[in-house]
């Protein structure tokens, strides 16, 4: 029998996302992956998982999931939703749970996961991950693509998520003493291949210009409204390599900022990129909100990723036992057959 979660409800856009698919760009090959990968590695750390080990990437609104497998420990990080466990499909309501830690479900028991807040996605993992075979050495899921996750599309009610173990190890649940996902007012950019397209008044414009995050984003590009941005040499370039985080500025002159999922050559002329740093807080940033841009040198941007790459290195560091609820104690207790009651020994 497999041992998984079973989709009750799949909420706004649930995908499987890993850190994508790397080294295949120069055959037409998307990178993908999450979004957000300091979240990604964030939720993995709490479940002892590698840091790229494929997660449910969650959009808004999450999914209802019910355990067909003996255990799972979960985790869920990004923006703030409260997790509702479940004693089965059929209860109306059940314990709350914060997220920015690890939990331990039991065959049966349901996990609900309510409206996002303070961000635009988060990301579910599971203890050991999940037993999907991976396409071009990823299991994310590319729906333009049509490669990885469950039939290369959003979950669906029904689906099954195959578990590589039914067992949970024998550690402690953690939570986080002090991390931040919030979403950046400002990112920081540097000059793009194509500055020369844009006077140097336009450009200006375009660093200290506020601008809003459309509702027609998606993994492959937001685009943000606000003031136009006017070519000084046209709006057409001759295709050439795109990198995430690259700044698009097309005829009508409202930027686009490539994703995970973008295409690998563009023709738009790119006004600037955001540094490597600060894309991952670009994927947290929900439609509606506004942001602004600051530039920096290269020496910053250098400085960031190494300040990045130490962050990411110490989040076990992180970690902070939680708290035993007595009743969760006492009801493991009489699983195992260890207490049969309770006596007083004052009586």
């Amino acid at each position: 029998m497999t041992q998984g979660l079973r989709v009750l409800s799949p909420g706004l856009f649930t995908t499987l996302q890993d850190i994508g698919r790397v080294g295949y760009q120069h055959l037409g090959v998307p990178a993908g992956g999450a979004l957000d990968p300091v979240a990604l590695q964030a939720a993995n750390a709490l479940v002892n998982n590698a840091p790229d080990t494929a997660a449910l990437e969650i959009f808004y609104r999450g999914p209802t999931l019910e355990v067909v497998a003996d255990e799972v420990r979960i985790a869920l990080c990004g923006a703030s939703a409260l997790l509702e466990r479940l004693g089965d499909a059929n209860a109306a309501g059940g314990e709350k749970i914060e997220s920015m830690r690890s939990l331990t479900l039991r065959r049966g028991e349901v996990i609900r996961i309510g409206a996002l807040s303070g961000g635009a996605i988060a990301y579910l993992a599971v203890e050991g991950g999940f037993a999907i075979e991976p396409m071009l050495g990823s299991l994310s899921t590319d729906i333009r693509s049509q490669l990885g996750g469950i039939d290369a599309r959003a979950l669906s009610t029904g689906d099954i998520l195959p578990l590589r173990s039914g067992k949970v190890s024998d550690t402690t649940e953690y939570s986080y003493r002090s991390l931040t996902l919030d979403p950046p007012r400002r990112l920081r950019i540097l000059p793009g291949p194509q500055r020369d397209f844009f006077s140097d008044e336009e450009f200006a414009a375009f660093v200290n210009g506020l601008y809003t995050v459309g509702q027609n984003s998606n993994r492959m590009g937001m685009r943000l409204n606000g003031r136009p941005i006017a070519h000084r040499r046209g709006a057409n370039i001759v295709s050439d390599a795109v990198a995430p985080g690259s700044i698009q500025i097309p005829g009508d002159g409202q930027p686009i900022i490539l994703l995970a999922d973008r295409q690998t050559t563009g023709g738009y002329p790119k006004i600037a990129n955001v540094i490597s740093a600060d894309i991952p807080a670009l994927g947290r940033v929900p439609a509606g909100a506004q942001i602004g841009f600051e530039l920096v040198t290269m020496q910053a941007a250098i400085d960031a990723r190494r300040q990045l790459i130490s962050d990411l290195a110490a989040l076990p560091q992180l970690r902070v036992p939680v708290r035993s609820n007595v009743a969760d104690v006492a009801t493991r207790l009489h699983e195992c057959n260890l207490i049969s009651g309770v006596i007083d020994a004052a009586a």
